[in-house]
This record gives C-alpha cells, structure tokens and sequence, in this order.
C-alpha cells in the first residue's frame, strides 16, 4: 500500500461538487481580481480568526512582505527571523529592504523563544518574525512582551499554523500583523498561490490595502510604489467553500497525531515534537527527529516501503549562499544546525486513515 506524505485528491473528492459549483460562480460572475467574492472571504476569515481587518494578498510571501514594506522605518533596519523555517520568512525581509537577523528556536517545540531573540538583538532592530513552525504557535506572550519593550513591530508567520490557538489567542491575531499561506498543501489551501494579512491596526491595514494595487486606492492615483498582490476571485471562491470544514480536519491530524505519540513511544532514535502547555497544536506537519546520524537512512528505509516523508528544512537560512554576506557561519545557531540534520516530517494529512498510519508507525518500529 502506497502511504504519500500528503494526498490532496482524497480532500477535493469529498468536496467535489461544492468546489466546482464555486468555481464555476466565480467564472459566470467574471470578478476575477479582488471584488466581491474576495472581500466575502476577507470578511469570513476576519470573523473566523477574531480579528478586525483580513486583507487578501497573492501569496503566503507576499503576506510577510507587505507589512514590512508598510512600517514606518528606514530601510537598512535588522529584522529577526529564525533560521530554522521556509525561506519565505528571510526573503521577504530582505526585500522589503531591511537585513535579516538570524536567531535559534527551541529544540522541541521548533519555535523562536524570547531567549533566542534577545541574543541576536541589536540597537538597529526593528522588528521580529514569530513563525508558528509546522502548527504550534510561538511564545507570543513573552515575544510580545520583549518587542514592546523595545519598541519592535512583530509579525507573526502563520503559514503552518491557521486555526492553532494559545492562553495568548488565535495564531496571527496576538502580534501587530499576521500572515497566512494558502498555498495547496497548507491545512487551508487554495488551487494555487494565495495569502493574507491580519491586523487590529486600522492604518496598517489601509496601508496593506494600497500597498497590493501599486500603492493606492484609486486607478492609475498612486501615494506610495507598492505592489501586484491581488488575491483572486477562484481562489477566494475555493477557500470559502473549504473554511468551514477547517477545524474538523486539524481535529483529524490531531487523531493522527496522538497515534503517532502513541506508536512511537518507546523507540529509542525517533523524538516525537512536544506541545507546549496551553497550546492547541493544528499539525501541518508532525515532525519528529532522527538521532544517531540515521535521518537520511530512515528515510530511504520508508521510501522503499512506498511510504513518503519530508526533510523541512535541510539548510539553515545563516548557511544559506544567498546570506552568505551576512556573515553566517556553521556554529553560529547548533539547535537549528541539528535540527536540519535531524528532522523527518511523516504523513499526517486528515484522510490518512489508520490503516495507512499503521504502515508507517510499524515501519518506524522496524527499522
């Protein structure tokens, strides 16, 4: 039996006929950039999440950049990221124009801590970037409260982690600005690139408003050089008919999850990920770590067995060629260091079912 790290046709023929019935709206209305439907979803996921703006951008990336770009600093600024994540998190620093600054995470929850960020804290720091890694929130209590002290923006990176929740609220409604994914394999995905920003910050969010249609709010009236980053309308229209099914699917990946907890208890080279205390966990990815040196041996193990895996990440962002100016060296971070030789991230999709659980779990166990 064949047991892929993720399997997006089994969720699109439970919703089959929803799915084609709005996109198939959407095409008849012929709104495709921004318009109704978007603002609709905007409005839905404001309400979902808490929060008082949601404004729809192309992309997960884009959803970091715009409001970097829409601070009221110099460029030039540090902004601290972790290393350990996807490349998104640094890139849109970068080209929003500030330098990333690249701190260390928690060995078991994966996430920055206010520790972390506080030693590579620097007087020309401006902001900080909470990633919620694989569906667990960061800290945001502490991480808030550092910031503040300082005078820090704080944008929280929800890619992995739409629907988790802390003591602190939901993901992405706890720092200043929030960015959401809605790339294809996230837990709410869309058939293509898509993202969002979420804020309480009413300046903020009419900035980000201007900044996605080349920085203004009327045709060819520009205040600002902002960008193309328009959600559209067959997206909005996708993602509206999936949110509602949302929280059932992250109680499914929490069923596998604890089956995976449970399975794995006992093996002496495979370290199941902690949940800090207080904290619902949404499980984009379950990702445990391989000691002993034996990560890429696992995993060819279970890929001769048909059973997928994913290395998330194998090269920290301070190693990274395109930084290398930045002056990262090997040393510098040894959790993310470790983690990146470590790390395996097995199937947890809501439609995995037990069987095809079993099969992993009882490989893990063989090998």
């Amino acid at each position: 039996m064949n047991v892929p790290l993720m399997d997006l046709t089994a969720q699109y023929a439970a919703l089959k006929s929803e799915i084609d019935e709005a996109i198939l709206s959407a095409v008849a209305g012929q709104r495709f950039i921004l318009g109704p439907e978007v603002e609709t979803f905007e409005r839905e996921m404001s309400e979902y999440l808490g929060v008082k703006h949601a404004v729809g951008c192309a992309s997960g990336t884009d959803a970091l950049l715009l409001p970097l770009k829409a601070l009221k600093a110099t460029e030039g600024y540090d902004v601290i990221v972790p290393s350990f994540t996807f490349f998104a998190t640094a890139g849109a620093v970068w080209n929003a124009g500030f330098r990333p600054v690249f701190c260390d995470v928690d060995p078991e929850t994966f996430n920055v801590t206010a520790e972390s960020l506080e030693k590579v804290w620097t007087e020309r720091t401006v902001a900080v970037v909470a990633v919620h890694l694989f569906g667990q929130m960061a800290p945001m209590r502490e991480v808030r409260a550092l910031a503040r002290s300082r005078g820090a923006f704080v944008i929280e990176d929800t890619a992995q982690a739409i629907g988790a929740k802390s003591i602190e609220g939901m993901a992405g409604t706890v720092g200043d600005a929030g960015s959401f994914s809605f790339f294809p394999t996230k837990n709410l995905g869309g058939y293509g690139d898509g993202g969002l920003v979420t804020t309480d910050d009413d300046d903020l969010a009419d900035a980000i408003r201007k900044l996605r249609v080349h920085g203004g709010k009327r045709m060819y009236h520009h205040e600002s050089v902002g960008f193309n980053s328009r959600l559209d309308a067959i997206q909005a229209s996708i993602l509206r008919v999936k949110l509602p099914y949302l929280n059932g699917w992250a109680d499914a990946r929490r069923v596998n999850a604890q089956r995976y907890y449970e399975g794995l208890a006992e093996s002496d080279s495979v370290r199941t990920p902690v949940v800090t205390e207080g904290n619902s966990h949404v499980y984009n990815q379950f990702t445990v770590r391989v000691g002993g040196g034996r990560r890429d041996e696992l995993r060819q193990f279970l890929a001769d067995r048909s059973i997928g895996s994913g290395i998330y990440y194998p090269v920290p962002l301070h190693m990274q060629d395109c930084f290398r100016d930045l002056g990262g060296r090997e040393g510098d971070l040894p959790v993310t260091e470790a983690l990146c030789k470590e790390v395996l991230s097995l199937p947890i999709f809501p439609e995995l079912g037990e069987s095809r659980q079993a099969l992993v779990i009882d490989a893990i166990r063989s090998f």
